[in-house]
This record gives C-alpha cells, structure tokens and sequence, in this order.
C-alpha cells in the first residue's frame, strides 16, 4: 500500500494504522476520522492558498522590483522543510499544509514570472495542462476505469524511484561542470529533452492514481481527522510536480521556435 509519492509512504498510511486502534472499546465517530470528501475540501482550499500565493510572487516581482532567487530559494526551500517536519509530525499536518501552500506558491510563482518573460505564454499552458491531467485522472479513478493494483503500484513506483535518481545525478554533475543531463533543464530543447519531459508527465500523472487510493484507503481505515489534511498536501506535492514538469516541456517547445 506504498505509494509513489514520498510524502504518503509515512507509517501514517500503513495498512495497520487504524484510529483507536489501542482503544477499541471506544466508539468513534465519522466527525473524528478521515474521509475522502474532506481529504478533497481540504485539497481545494490549499490548492486556492498556493494560487494566491503564487499570484502575490507575481506582483511582487513584476511591481516590486523583488529578485527572483528571494522568492524562489525562499520559498522552495521552506516548502521542502516543511514536508519533511509533516512526514514525522503528520499530527501537524493542519498548520503545516496551509504553511506548504504559501512557501510554494512563492516559488511556483517566482520560477512562473521567469519563464513566462522570457517563453511569453508557457504558463498558461501549463495551468491548462495541469488541470485537465489532473481531472482526467480524477475521473478515470473515480468511475473505476482505471485500477490501481500491485503491479500498477510497482510500475509507477520505479519509474519515479528512476526519474529522482536521474535528476539527482543531474543536478550533482550540474555543481561541477555547470551542465545538466539531457531532460533535465528547461533550456534544453532537443527532441530527446521533450520526449523525456513527456514521459516525465506521464508517471507524475499515473502517481496522482496513487495519491488517490492511499486517500480513500486511509479513509476507509478510519485514520484520524487531521490525516485529509496529511492526505491533501500530498496531493498539492503531486500537483505541483506536475505542473514544473509541464511549465518545463512548453519552454522546450517554445526554445524550438
């Protein structure tokens, strides 16, 4: 029951954990436990929180003279410490999802204004992108089209184990020799980039299929309140991800023109 996403293979969402699993003569309300229509509200909310903070890193950069590297270092930084605190404090997760949503909206948003300068319409591409991927996977998973069994799991699972490792050789030759590996920078507009960066966002969609199930079955196993919270900011991960991915691909294809 691991999922391709990181941040849900936290003991949280292991198949043993169960609410009140040391008190079982205690009864438990659906108000005290985690279900998927909250998980989903609470998802909305903090996708709403990085749009707008990701449209404030806009003003402030484009009216406010503010350097890019403040927002975008700041914010990507602060953002991945946060999900690691989340990991081993899922407890948190209310305080820590909405935190989440603002630092990375500040670097969504920075790296958003950079590329659209200089690729003049990449962005809303990539929202376009973005959105319909993720509605479509919703969907497809929702009516049951699309199963998510143990092979599918394994699939995915490997192929973002692959993608993490290839860019993370890549970023480390990057410090020595200032060059990434082929896919890796958006820069890069060959046709080998492109049709990596497709493939890239083919596994980060096939990975919401799994966010998407750990969420139900950790509803289904009654796990406490505050996991939707858990359970949408591993979604927010997923999607923000997603969208770099596609902002990436169309700044290849613009390079192209």
């Amino acid at each position: 029951m691991k999922s391709s996403n990181p941040f849900f293979n936290n003991k949280s969402f292991s198949p043993t954990s169960r609410y009140g699993a040391q008190e079982d003569a205690y009864a438990v309300s659906q108000n005290e436990t985690m279900t998927v229509k909250g998980a989903i509200n609470k998802s909305m909310f903090l996708f709403a929180i990085l749009v707008t903070s990701a449209f404030f890193a806009g003003y402030l950069m484009l009216f406010q003279g503010v350097h890019p590297y403040a927002l975008t270092l700041g914010g990507g930084i602060t953002g991945f410490i946060i999900v690691i605190i989340a990991g081993f404090k899922p407890n948190y997760s209310g305080v820590l999802a909405p935190a989440y949503s603002v630092f990375k909206g500040l670097f969504v948003g920075g790296i958003s204004v950079v590329l659209e300068v200089m690729y003049p319409g990449v962005v809303l591409k990539a929202v376009g992108g973005t959105l319909v991927t993720f509605m479509v996977c919703f969907l497809l998973y929702r009516f049951g089209i699309v199963k998510v069994t143990e092979q599918f799991k394994s699939v995915v699972i490997a192929s973002v184990l692959a993608i993490m490792t290839y860019y993370l050789i890549s970023w480390i030759i990057s410090m020595f020799t200032g060059n990434y590996l082929v896919g890796h920078s958006f820069q890069d507009s060959s046709l080998m980039s492109i049709g990596i960066s497709v493939f890239v966002i083919v596994v980060a969609a096939l990975t919401l299929f799994l966010d998407f199930d750990m969420i139900e079955q950790g509803a289904q196993r009654r796990l406490p309140k505050y996991m939707e919270w858990f359970g949408a900011m591993g979604l927010m991960i997923t999607l923000v991800w997603l969208y770099m991915e596609f902002l990436k691909l169309f700044a290849k294809i613009s390079g192209r023109d």
